[in-house]
């Protein structure tokens, strides 16, 4: 029987440390590791996804970098890029709110985190009816007499990514919301006393205690959001599958290998993506990261 005690204090600390990460590197391998590296492989060849690959080197990321119509869709990732700062300053209000007293303030968190909490599929499907031709919005807008408003808001290329991009902001809004409530809520109440012993305002607070003491927390938000936006699939995909130009370059890119069996080509898009996120993530860091 294999036993421990045998060993050195030292050496039965490493091996039960390594016993218990087998299982979860194993899972992190193979679900995570292994499936990023075959993309990098399917990416080098022609395939359909059933018939023999083809190695063609790196043709397919020619094709990307030749072909305008690729990075074309990367346009409407602007829309939730600017849609996340909305996003960011609506979570921080109202996170700031919050976590002072404030009547009901547990009813409020609920609401304002329950969208979070519902399925993607769900949300798209009740914003359809919400978008929908004498829908929801339209009959809100005619009783407050701003018929004039009214348009096709699913249908109109001039308006859609607009709409797509406020049901991504109700939707994560209430993520970012409960990172900056609880960021906020780690700062000891004494310093709050302290300021308003010396006459500090609720803004004042915000700008001299609250905003840098949850700085780092702000930056790690707004990486995830910005790299949230440029991969953006769920809510166009499943309102409009990318129909009159709501198209995102993950839409495309799964439109590529799955709708039209270019496998190969599709993971070379994938890998481009994970790229430009990995560089916008890095200059993120860079200049808006904690610093010294």
């Amino acid at each position: 029987m294999f036993s421990l005690s045998k060993f050195s204090y030292g050496t039965q600390k490493k091996i039960i440390i390594i016993a218990f990460l087998i299982v979860p590197l194993g899972l992190l391998g193979t679900f995570a590791f292994l499936p990023v590296f075959n993309m990098f492989w399917y990416s080098f060849t022609d395939w359909n996804g059933y018939s023999a690959m083809e190695f063609v080197g790196i043709e397919n990321y020619k094709t990307i970098f030749t072909n305008p119509e690729y990075f074309r869709v990367f346009s409407v990732s602007l829309y939730y890029f600017f849609a996340t700062f909305i996003q960011l300053a609506i979570a921080l209000y109202f996170a700031t709110i919050l976590s002072f007293e404030v009547k009901f303030k547990n009813f409020f968190k609920g609401v304002i985190f329950f969208p979070y909490l519902l399925n993607g599929v769900a949300i798209g499907f009740m914003f359809l009816f919400f978008f929908r031709p004498d829908g929801t919005l339209d009959t809100l807008l005619a009783a407050v007499g701003l018929e004039g408003f009214v348009t096709q808001w699913l249908g109109n290329p001039n308006v859609i990514n607009y709409s797509l991009a406020g049901v991504s902001v109700w939707r994560y809004m209430g993520f970012n919301f409960i990172i900056f409530l609880g960021a906020i809520s780690s700062i000891p109440g004494e310093i709050y006393e302290a300021a308003q012993i010396d006459g500090a305002n609720r803004w004042q607070q915000f700008r001299h205690i609250i905003f840098p003491s949850i700085k780092i927390i702000i930056s790690l938000n707004l990486i995830l959001a910005v790299s949230g936006a440029l991969s953006a699939f769920e809510i166009p995909y499943i309102m409009t599958g990318g129909a009159n130009g709501s198209s995102t370059f993950v839409i495309q890119t799964v439109d590529t290998a799955f709708k039209y069996g270019k496998i190969g080509l599709g993971s070379a898009m994938a890998v481009v993506l994970l790229f430009i996120v990995l560089i916008v993530t890095g200059i993120q860091r860079k200049y808006f990261g904690e610093g010294d």
